[in-house]
């Protein structure tokens, strides 16, 4: 009987989450557009108008970014507002985040998926966030290529920049999005063994 809860528990509690996720953003959203529907004056249409309308901004916001003198415009503004060191750290954060997710191709080139030996011989698996390191550190450091390594931790969104001698790097032909997800569910999900 026990054996048989927990089976239903496993099966049944991922699918109730991801929907109710799904549902929660997508009442956010119908909220959010039946807002500006109000603050324009057409008031509350019916269900569903809100989603539509915030759904057909973020189209249109894509492809006003595919226009230059739009991206211009955007980064002046984006400049002015990064004068605020708070907002600055929070936006720059959320910005980070979701490039991380970005399912972008010449993006997730540039984060390589390398192993490096520990101490005591073994393996963590990481990704090269980027070519250099800062001045300051790489001053700092001895004399070596360094380059920065993000060890993403099991079920959370944090993880740990480790700065590794390139040389120490086990560079590996593993796609971003298959080593991520075998990092996230520590190497549970089998989705991420293929």
């Amino acid at each position: 009987m026990q054996k048989t809860l927990l089976r239903g528990i496993l099966n049944i509690l991922p699918l109730a989450v991801s929907v109710w996720l799904c549902w929660s953003i997508t009442v956010a959203l119908d909220d959010m557009g039946h807002a500006v529907l109000t603050l324009i004056g057409l008031g509350n249409q019916w269900t569903g108008s809100g989603f539509i309308l915030i759904f057909c901004l973020l189209l249109v916001a894509g492809v006003a970014f595919s226009v230059s003198p739009i991206i211009w415009l955007y980064q002046k503004l984006e400049k002015q507002i990064l004068r605020f060191p708070f907002f600055r750290t929070i936006y720059t954060s959320i910005k980070d985040l979701a490039s991380l997710a970005s399912s972008d191709d010449s993006k997730n080139q540039k984060r390589q998926t390398v192993l490096f030996k520990q101490g005591n011989g073994t393996y963590i698996v990481g990704f090269v966030t980027s070519e250099t390191v800062p001045k300051v550190v790489n001053d700092a450091l001895p004399e070596d290529e360094w380059v920065p390594v993000l060890i993403q931790m099991s079920y959370q969104v944090a993880g740990i920049t480790s700065l590794v001698k390139r040389s120490e790097l086990i560079y590996v032909d593993w796609p971003f999005e298959d080593a991520m997800r075998f990092m996230l569910t520590a190497g549970i999900s089998p989705a991420a063994l293929k």
